[in-house]
């Protein structure tokens, strides 16, 4: 394995105890967890030097997990939706699971969706972290999203929102402490 590719994050979301596991195995209290038909949203702290909060929507059947990333003060990222692509599943006892499939989409309405990472996916199908299933569903997912966002002007709100997908964000958040 080369010094970039890294395996395969994984992350659980619980809702029943109101946790969610990130990829380095923290757990992490989660503030609001809210399943629909079409996903389960997550809000909670985060304690990254750049960002402070983080909103996720897991969105199964389209392979994308949505996220809002709330930015520390003088912190300038240049997007305003990041989408990974991601195998995602959920269990009858509440608990949601995430298969990282490398590939990421940074969204700013009006703007052309930026696609990242596809070396990584190649790279990590050819080391075998990834079947060659997973490199199709992760092409396909980002093949759809890009085409959907582009097609909406470059909303991609409004691409899900023609989906029948309506995602709701926080107005407020409050930014945790760094640590």
């Amino acid at each position: 394995m080369s010094a970039d590719l890294h395996p395969v994050k994984e992350e659980t979301f619980d809702t029943s105890s109101a946790s969610n596991t990130d990829p380095k195995g923290f757990l992490r209290a989660v503030d609001t967890f809210k399943e629909t038909e079409f996903g389960l949203y997550m809000a909670r702290g985060a304690d990254h030097p750049k960002f402070g909060y983080l909103e996720s929507w897991l969105l199964p059947k389209l392979g994308l997990r949505a996220n809002i990333f709330h930015f520390r003060p003088g912190v300038k990222e240049d997007q305003e939706f990041y989408f990974d692509v991601a195998d995602i599943q959920a269990d009858e006892a509440g608990t949601w699971r995430t298969r990282d499939l490398y590939v990421d989409l940074v969204s700013v309405t009006g703007q052309p969706v930026d696609v990242l990472d596809i070396d990584e996916l190649a790279a990590a199908t050819s080391a075998g972290l990834l079947s060659a299933d997973e490199a199709e569903r992760a092409i396909d997912a980002t093949l759809a999203a890009v085409e959907g966002i582009t097609r909406h002007d470059d909303d991609a709100m409004a691409w899900l929102a023609s989906l029948g997908i309506e995602l709701t964000w926080a107005e407020d958040v409050e930014l945790h402490p760094v640590g």
